[in-house]
């Protein structure tokens, strides 16, 4: 995944979203710690499945991944640790990346992000 210019600020989170592994433990840590905080939740957890499912195309999975890791990274450009501001540029980066790749997240991937938020526990291993 290259970095360009306009992406000034993202290179930590490009760097993590080439190792799927990393992106994959650090999102479920994460997850867990704040997925009550989160209004975005459902969308961030369709995205994850959707990075991870086999039949999505790699173009997007790049483009999802790269947000994941953006959201999963300890410093950013507003700290997590800030009460309602701190997510909104997760949220923001998050949401670019679903308009951009929205029809490739699958009702399928929606459905299972409801199931493991009325679980309550970390989401399941996708597909991958």
């Amino acid at each position: 995944m290259a970095t360009f210019e306009h992406s000034v600020g993202f290179e930590p989170a490009d760097r993590l979203a080439q190792d799927r592994e990393s992106v994959r433990r650090r999102f479920k840590s994460k997850f867990k710690q704040v997925m009550a905080k989160l209004p975005f939740a459902e969308d961030l957890l369709a995205a994850y499945y959707c990075a991870f499912d086999r039949q999505t195309p790699r173009h997007v999975q790049a483009s999802l991944l790269g947000a994941i890791a953006y959201f999963v990274l300890p410093f950013d450009f507003m700290p997590d640790v800030l009460p309602i501001l701190g997510f909104t540029d997760d949220a923001a980066v998050l949401a670019t990346a679903i308009r951009l790749v929205t029809t490739h997240i699958t009702p399928e991937h929606r459905e299972a992000a409801r199931a493991a938020l009325k679980r309550g526990v970390e989401p399941a291993d996708a597909s991958e």
